[in-house]
């Protein structure tokens, strides 16, 4: 390894030391609410992110916007979602 990707990587490893110990602030953060009602249904099925999009016929990305609250789902997809906390074994019998 050269020695500046090497010191590099150093450095990356100082900061994330510095931050867990609350030295310095991470330079984003990622929030997800364990509240989160997709979240409980695709805990509650025991589904990986991937595995749970691809049944809702959904990217993993979109899934991943609603569980962290960036976007919300509409329409059909509320629906599903409904439909999947109340009887999530409806939704796997359906694939």
């Amino acid at each position: 390894m050269k020695k500046e990707l090497f010191a590099e990587l150093l450095e990356s490893v100082q900061q994330a030391v510095a931050i867990e110990k609350g030295e310095l602030k991470p330079a984003r953060v990622f929030k997800i609410d364990p509240k989160n009602e997709i979240v409980k249904v695709r805990g509650k099925l025991g589904l990986s992110q991937t595995q749970f999009a691809a049944i809702l016929g959904i990217s993993a990305d979109t899934l991943q916007n609603w569980e962290q609250g960036r976007r919300e789902p509409t329409g059909p997809a509320k629906v599903l979602l409904r439909i999947a906390a109340k009887h999530p074994e409806v939704l796997l019998e359906a694939v």
